[in-house]
């Protein structure tokens, strides 16, 4: 889109239900009336008085890696290298098309959760879509993670996927798994004893899928 803010200048917050572009900060739409998951009226938003969630931008990338580094240094919910360097990192988390990375931001630009998603597999693969989410601790339970798993299943039905699956849902993140149960997602299978928790010892990963209604 030509009349997309240039990237780290800052962006509006989500208004609309129309399809999600690709240009660098542009606004994108969330699943469902985005602009009321992120109004403080909603129950379910973060501090502050209105968010959103719109396509990543470079000046996001600190916020973004705040975020990152602070999640794979838990190491409790994802299976990445705790040791992971933010060069790494942002070579793993920013999608090139045909993927897309988003984040969900406060009105003054503060980035609240992230999130990934494209093809799951190259090749005969790539009619099924995965997504990942972040969410900065101080914003958890406030709406922000579900937000985002509902903008990506929107973004990956409007590009045509015929489902989503996530790969490796650690087991004992029940909160995540409770979530996507919500959103439609099925445990197809559990990896066992495939992940080491710091205070659980090792438990299994779920793989979680959703097939959509209408694909080709």
């Amino acid at each position: 889109m030509s009349d997309a803010p240039a990237a780290g200048s800052p962006k509006p917050l989500i208004r609309s239900a129309t399809p999600p572009p690709s240009s660098p900060g542009a606004s994108v739409p969330g699943a469902s009336s985005p602009a009321s998951l992120g109004s403080a009226s909603s129950g379910s938003a973060p501090s502050g008085s209105d968010w959103g969630i719109r396509s990543y931008a470079d000046g996001d990338w600190p916020g973004v890696w705040a975020i990152i580094s602070e999640v794979i240094q838990a190491a409790d919910t994802f299976p990445y290298d705790p040791a992971m360097t933010a060069d790494q990192a942002r070579g793993m988390w920013i999608e090139q098309p045909p993927g897309l990375t988003v984040v969900a931001v406060s009105p003054t630009g503060t980035v609240l959760g992230t999130a990934k998603m494209g093809p799951n597999r190259p090749g005969p693969g790539a009619h099924v879509s995965t997504a990942s989410f972040m969410v900065a601790a101080t914003e958890r339970g406030r709406g922000v993670g579900g937000a985002l798993c509902r903008f990506a299943l929107a973004w990956a039905k409007q590009q045509g996927y015929a489902a989503m699956q996530f790969n490796a849902v650690v087991e004992s993140n029940t909160s995540a798994v409770e979530l996507y149960q919500r959103e439609g997602f099925q445990v197809i299978g559990t990896v066992p004893r495939s992940f080491t928790h710091p205070t659980h010892g090792r438990v299994g990963l779920h793989v979680m899928h959703q097939e959509f209604p209408t694909h080709p």
